[in-house]
This record gives structure tokens, sequence and C-alpha cells, in this order.
């Protein structure tokens, strides 16, 4: 078992637990997953738009999610029978519909923000989601943080919102930096909410029982489907293309959907085995990330924000989950 800090029931004490093995190999991949997910959709564009219809991608990510899904269900059953746990009755397999009512909510509104917010203002308030992952964990399943834990919070809000800052006094960008208009800053505290509230809510959703992952990703991508079908059926009114889904589409757009559905599946085993704040952790360290491969492989100069949000998220990560006895421990002497 991986062992990691966390709090115990005591606020000022941090105690150490276990996540289930595989833990760090699946939050890293999460968080390549992530990174590469902006740069594939960038990359999709034909011009300065898609030739295909946006709306089109999270529908066929959530039905590959499904059909994987039943398929790693039948192997482990044919593997072991005795293994598979399945809860059928209506009450459960209804709280799944909620995370779809929320992500779908929760897309909306991202474009309602963008339309009030630049770029950067999206990027920095979009951090607001680190703290209010924190506070419905403690609120709403009980999760005790430490002081220090707390302090690792702040401090990877500020260093992801840090590296997003652009201070060229020559583009004339400084002075748009956080100077949106009143509904943008509504826009973002109900992004930053709803975030959470997925998060925090399909973790204990997975968690509640025992049932089999694979199951309960069925359910979750089940109504995915239906609900993100009936997002496309609605974009679909009035459209000239008809129904052609795959108008348009081409090997990157396809890529972009494999790692839609591929990302999709780890935060559904992050969720299930871990937690809510190691899904915060690899979203915020793929935009760190995104900025470094941007940098390497796209001209994109580096600059002092970006060097400092890096170094205050890896401080950040090291306060979250190291024992604060690690931390403090004085280093070997060495021999004379």
């Amino acid at each position: 078992m991986l062992s990691l800090a966390t709090a115990s029931a005591s606020p000022a004490v941090q105690e150490v637990t276990t996540f289930a093995p595989g833990t760090l190999l699946m939050a890293g991949l999460l968080t390549v997953l992530t990174s590469s997910q902006g740069l594939l959709t960038a990359a999709s564009k034909t011009g300065d738009s898609y030739a295909y219809n946006f709306a089109t991608v999270p529908f066929l990510a959530e039905l590959t999610k499904l059909g994987i899904s039943s398929y790693l269900l039948m192997r482990q059953r044919a593997a072991d029978p005795a293994s598979i746990r399945m809860t059928k009755d209506w009450r459960t397999v209804a709280l799944f519909i909620v995370p779809s009512i929320t992500y779908m909510i929760h897309n909306n509104v991202q474009f309602f923000f963008l339309k009030y917010v630049d770029p950067a203002t999206y990027q920095i308030l979009g951090n607001l989601k680190i703290v209010t992952t924190g506070l419905l964990l403690r609120v709403a399943l009980n999760r005790h943080l430490s002081q220090l834990q707390w302090m690792a919070l702040l401090l990877l809000t500020a260093g992801a919102a840090t590296s997003q800052i652009n201070t060229d006094c020559t583009a004339g960008t400084v002075q748009s930096v956080l100077h949106a208009p009143f509904m943008g800053y509504v826009f973002g505290v109900v992004s930053a909410l709803l975030s959470a509230v997925a998060a925090v809510y399909t973790e204990w959703v997975l968690k509640k029982n025992n049932d089999t992952l694979y199951w309960q990703n069925m359910l979750l991508y089940g109504f995915g489907s239906v609900f993100n079908f009936a997002n496309l059926a609605h974009s679909k009114i009035g459209a000239r293309d008809g129904w052609d889904l795959l108008h348009g589409y081409s090997l990157v757009t396809w890529l972009v959907v494999a790692n839609l559905a591929f990302s999709g599946l780890l935060v559904s085993w992050v969720m299930k085995f871990a937690d809510s704040i190691v899904k915060v952790y690899a979203a915020s360290l793929a935009m760190l990330l995104t900025t470094l491969v941007s940098i390497a492989f796209f001209s994109l100069e580096p600059t002092l924000q970006m060097a400092l949000g890096l170094v205050i998220a890896s401080c950040s990560v090291l306060l979250y989950y190291v024992p604060p006895a690690a931390l403090t421990a004085a280093p070997a002497k060495l021999p004379p």
C-alpha cells in the first residue's frame, strides 16, 4: 500500500494513511493526459475554429468509457465471478444521475464564464476549485485537514495562479488581469463550487459501498451518455450538417476523444481508491506541465511567474503529503 499523509480526527494532527497500490502511477498518468488534453484540443482546430461539432466529443467519449467499462466488467466476471459486487437497487442507481447533471450544468457555466473574462483571468479564478474542494470535503464528508494541509492547498492555489499572471507591460495585458465585470466573478465562484460538488459527490457515491468499480463506471457513463446525447440533440436543432456526428473529424480529433475517455476512467479510479485532492493536484500540476511542454516544443518564452508557480506547487505537494515528522527530521550526519 502507498503511504501518504492525511489528517486524523484532530485537525492539528497529521497521520499516515494508505492509498491503493498504483495511486502514484494513476495520478501521474492523469496529470499527463490532462496536460495533453488542451494541447490536442488546440491542435484539432482548423484555422481559428473547429471543423467538427465540439458537442460530439464528450458524447463519444462517454460512449467509449461505457464500452470499456462494460468489457472490463465482463472480463472480471469471467475470471472471478465471486469478486463482482453490483447493487441494482433503484435508489442506489439513481445516485449516479447527479454527477451527470452537475457536470452538464458546470460545462454550461464555463461557457458563460468565458464570455465575461479573458483567458488569464479564467485560469486564475479557475483555481478557486482547489479551495472549494477542500472546504466541501470538510463540510460534506467530514474530512479533517490539518493546518499544514490547508496551507498546502492555499499554496497550490497561489502557485497555479502565479504561473498564469502575465506582466508583459509592452503587450498591455497587466491591467486586464482580474479586471472583469462583476458577473465574471459570479460565474467564476459558481464554476468553482460546481467543480467541487461534482468531485466530492462522485467520490462519495463511488465509496458509498464496495461495488465493483467497472459496474459503477457503467452507471456513471450510462447516464453521462444520455445527458450528453440530449445536449448534442439540442445543439443539432437548426444545424445544417444534420446528424453526421463525425463531420470534420480527423486523427487528432479522435485523439481528443480518446484522451477525454481515458482521463475520465483514471478520474473514477482516483476517486474510488484515493480522493478528490489527488485529482485536484493532478489537474493543477497538469497546467504547469503544459507550460513546460509549451516552452520546450512551442517556443513559449519562460517567465519568472512560471518558475515561481512550479516551485510553489512542488512545495505544496510536499507539505500536503509528506508527514510533518519527515519534513522536520534532521538530515543524517555523514560519517567522518
